[in-house]
């Protein structure tokens, strides 16, 4: 029997494989097993070893100055030796990650000739030739037809009566056979390598079909999907019968047909992709299965928009975004409540986001500084570090400390200015509160003025008294007038409303900010200062857990997740990973980074992370007019 390996991944004794002085790639690194080192069966014909590659009937051939040695295998037989005598016993043929290896030793025996072997490399004489073709089945030897006597006839013979015999029961009919071919070959199937790869929950398993004709054009194949697995028809290719269970648990068959070949995949329910390659032509089915529903798909690095990276360094992952193609926005839920980091993304047609600030999960509102489209929906704390983007889409790191400002001239023509004390909907009669209306929240009582106003309107839209509910999205101001005189209290009055960052000249063209904090990298070097933000290191916000980040990398924006770690540990990671600057976002159960079909590691937060819901989210959206936003 052949042994199907456990192992995923090559041993710390597997070794990088080169021919004729040059490595290959790392597909072609030998792989170590209970039996020793061996090579896939796939990568033979490269040394110059002819193969069929079936576990059934395996056959090996090299040609080394005009002598031919060969060596077959098959699970009733074993080992057998052809054009030399096999003198040692050698390990079985190892099935893993779909693709059958055989000892280094046999390679041995038939003559190929190493030039190299040490610790860190197995190197192998270049071939005279490759083999471009697969060997047909192993010949069998046929059974000697019985002589036959032959019978004089006589001149005459006196019929004699015979006594009819018992009746028989009728034979046996022969097993099927495959239908003999009735068409001239375009093609022959040669080797079927499959391989492999678990990321996470996600399973992906690619079947690769390679035709002697460097056209896949040649070949016209047809795919008949299935509830569980897919027919590929190859008219015009022969190929020998083929039944193999993968080491995904698929079953693959090849059958030769009265007009071609078909070869089925029965998959379970994974979803099949299926293109073809040139020179050799091959086709090549991958496969996508789900291993643990509970669980969202992680990300998958080949299937990302361009102009989006993805990286992986340990622990770290990192998602870095072409700022000519994409630009940041903070995208809010409606005030009071959560949404998904994926449904904020969806619902502006992002790409990509990460969760936001710290908030109150009692009342999912922000506990620090929101601003959205020139509206600061939620006050700053003044002390945390703060990302901001600019209308262009820039990026900002810094500590502003912004107020609504209200300036006008009073009803006595005198020039006036005044700082908003807070952003909420609580009315005090003893400040000036501003609050960006949610369209359920009152704001104002008896005895107070609230006033609807825009930035950039330059005159008070509408002038209240008493509790009302400000429409949603609309800017309110509640004041007491006596306390606040010069403020006007009609509609139509003049009023300008901006929002003073109060920080570094580039803050002024901010139009969207969050603050969180700490800012763990300026300048390429770590600032990580929790004195300075007003952290408390001995509390759970400072625990070692999942960490996620914004910063920028190679001048593109990139959001930045660390499996688990403390900030510390997150800040030399990204300062080692070449980030510029980097601001901590809300870490631990709410940290969520997400791109279009997947999302960062989850280990271990099964039920929580990936469906807990947050107030605001950094969403990277494509740029108008550009061939992002046409996708």
């Amino acid at each position: 029997m052949l042994l199907l390996s456990a192992l995923l991944g090559g041993a710390a004794s597997a070794r990088p494989v080169a021919i004729g002085g040059v490595r290959q790639s790392a597909a072609l690194d030998s792989r170590q097993f209970a039996g020793g080192e061996a090579l896939a069966v796939w990568t033979l014909p490269r040394l110059g070893v002819a193969v069929r590659n079936d576990p059934q009937d395996l056959r090996l051939q090299f040609t080394r100055q005009q002598v031919t040695r060969e060596l077959r295998f098959s699970p009733q037989t074993g080992w057998r030796a052809v054009g030399f005598t096999l003198n040692a016993k050698l390990p079985l043929p190892e099935l893993a990650g779909g693709s059958l290896f055989v000892p280094l030793q046999a390679l041995t025996l038939l003559g190929v000739t190493v030039t190299a072997d040490a610790p860190d490399l197995l190197d192998f004489a270049a071939p005279a030739q490759v083999p471009a073709e697969t060997l047909p089945p192993s010949p069998t030897t046929a059974t000697p037809a019985s002589p036959v006597t032959p019978t004089p006839s006589p001149a005459a013979v006196t019929p004699t009566p015979v006594t009819p015999s018992p009746a028989l029961p009728a034979p046996t009919p022969p097993a099927p056979v495959p239908p003999a071919p009735t068409f001239t070959p375009v093609a022959s199937l040669g080797t079927v390598r499959v391989s492999r790869a678990l990321h996470r929950t996600v399973e992906v398993q690619r079947v690769v079909l390679e035709l002697n004709v460097p056209d896949a054009r040649l070949v016209p194949l047809t795919v008949t999907r299935e509830a569980a697995g897919l027919i590929v028809t190859l008219p015009g290719v022969s190929a020998a019968p083929v039944t193999q269970k993968l080491e995904s648990g698929d079953q693959l068959s090849v059958q030769p047909t009265a007009t071609g070949a078909a070869v089925r995949l029965g998959t379970g329910g994974g979803r099949s992709e299926i293109f073809t390659l040139d020179n050799p032509a091959r086709v090549v089915i991958d496969t996508t299965t789900y291993t643990d529903t509970r669980v969202p798909p992680p990300i998958n690095p080949d299937a990302l928009a361009p102009g989006v990276t993805y990286r992986q360094q340990g622990k770290l992952h990192l998602l870095s975004f072409d700022p000519a193609q994409y630009q940041t926005r903070v995208v809010s839920a409606p005030a009071g409540r959560t949404s998904g980091v994926a449904d904020l993304v969806r619902s502006v047609g992002g790409v990509a986001g990460v969760n936001g600030g710290y908030f109150d999960p009692a009342s999912s509102l922000p506990v620090d500084l929101v601003a959205v489209g020139g509206l600061m929906t939620a006050g700053s704390l003044e002390k945390r570090a703060t990302l901001g983007v600019t209308a262009r889409g820039d990026t900002l790191f810094g500590y502003p400390r912004p107020r609504y400002v209200l300036s006008g001239t009073d009803s006595q023509g005198a020039p006036f200015s005044v700082t908003v004390n807070s952003v909420r909907a609580r009315p005090a009669p003893d400040l000036l509160t501003a609050f960006v209306g949610d369209g359920r929240s009152s704001v104002g009582a008896d005895g107070l003025t609230t006033l609807y106003a825009a930035p950039g309107s330059g005159a008070v839209l509408r002038a209240l008294t008493g509790p009302v509910t400000p429409p949603a999205g609309t800017l309110s101001f509640t004041f007491d007038p006596a306390r606040y005189p010069h403020l006007p209290r009609s509609a139509g009055a003049p009023l300008t409303v901006s929002l003073n960052w109060r920080a570094d000249a580039p803050w002024d063209g901010a139009v969207d900010a969050l603050s969180a904090g700490p800012l763990l990298l300026q300048g390429g070097k770590v600032v990580l200062d929790p004195a300075r933000e007003g952290f408390n290191t001995s509390a759970s916000i400072w625990r070692p857990t999942r960490q996620v980040a914004f910063g920028t990398l190679g001048g593109q924006p990139t959001i930045a997740y660390l499996e688990h770690g403390s900030p510390e540990t997150f800040a030399a990671a990204l300062a080692g990973a070449g980030l510029r600057d980097a601001v901590r976002l809300d870490s631990g159960s709410s940290a969520t980074a997400y791109v279009t079909g997947g999302y960062a590691d989850l280990g271990g937060y099964l039920n929580t992370v990936w469906s807990r819901s947050v107030p605001n989210a950094l969403v990277l959206v494509p740029r108008p007019g550009t061939a992002a936003a046409r996708r």
